[in-house]
């Protein structure tokens, strides 16, 4: 059992007014009918539309940060919320009640931390549909929880140093294997909705090519905004981070 059991639950965001009201209305209707104290902290990494508005309309406080690197904004949000559980959601992405239920099951059971499967929003292009479910079920079994949404205790977290700040991309794959170093890390069965946007509104080409240069840099090129235009903008990329 859990002895405060209260969430705290953060989200990058850059550029999110269009998706945060969905974000947010769906975490207050899994919080209450979990029934569960939580508090929602949106990290507002210098966007320029009404995403601070929004957020505030949606019952979220606004941390304001200029940092463009997704490891520090979402530490920055952890370190601004109080609660001893951390649920790390992206702006894009919906949580239900099983969900939050089972990962609150796994804390209080033990668990240091972890994560979920993950499920695209409305109709997408087979391909992408496949290459998500491929790349779901090679983190589901090597133990690697998808950015969308992982939960951990904060003393954990604060334990193995939170995000990895030297990382542009992969900060959660870093942080679920911090974690896996410490204690149990589990991935649940239930799934998470989320957009996968950044996939869709990408070429097949460009996905390739990130692939191939990954291939040959490994986490060298991760360490750089530079190579990550998928995340962080470019020609073929948005920045929804």
């Amino acid at each position: 059992m859990i002895p405060d059991p209260r969430v705290a639950f953060v989200i990058p965001a850059w550029n999110e007014a269009a998706c945060l009201p969905a974000t947010l209305q769906a975490l207050h209707d899994a919080c209450r009918a979990v029934g569960v104290d939580s508090e929602i902290v949106v990290v507002d990494d210098g966007s320029t539309d009404d995403t601070a508005a929004c957020a505030i309309a949606g019952g979220a406080r606004v941390l304001q940060v200029a940092h463009r690197q997704i490891a520090a904004t979402r530490n920055a949000g952890a370190a601004a919320s109080t609660a001893p559980l951390l649920v790390f959601v992206d702006a894009d992405t919906q949580v239900d009640a099983p969900l939050l239920r089972a990962a609150l099951d796994a804390l209080a059971s033990g668990a240091v931390g972890g994560g979920c499967r993950v499920a695209l929003e409305g109709p997408r292009p087979w391909p992408l549909r496949l290459a998500v479910r491929l790349v779901g079920l090679v983190f589901r079994y090597t133990g690697i929880a998808p950015g969308c949404f992982l939960f951990c205790t904060r003393e954990t977290f604060d334990a193995v140093g939170g995000f990895d700040t030297t990382l542009f991309a992969g900060e959660d794959v870093a942080l679920s294997r911090a974690l896996a170093g410490v204690g149990r890390f589990v991935i649940l069965r239930e799934a998470v909705q989320t957009s996968g946007r950044k996939l869709a509104h990408a070429s097949t080409w460009t996905q390739l090519r990130l692939l191939w240069r990954f291939a040959r840099q490994g986490t060298r090129m991760l360490r750089s905004r530079d190579a990550l235009a998928l995340w962080y903008g470019g020609p073929e990329g948005r920045a929804p981070r």
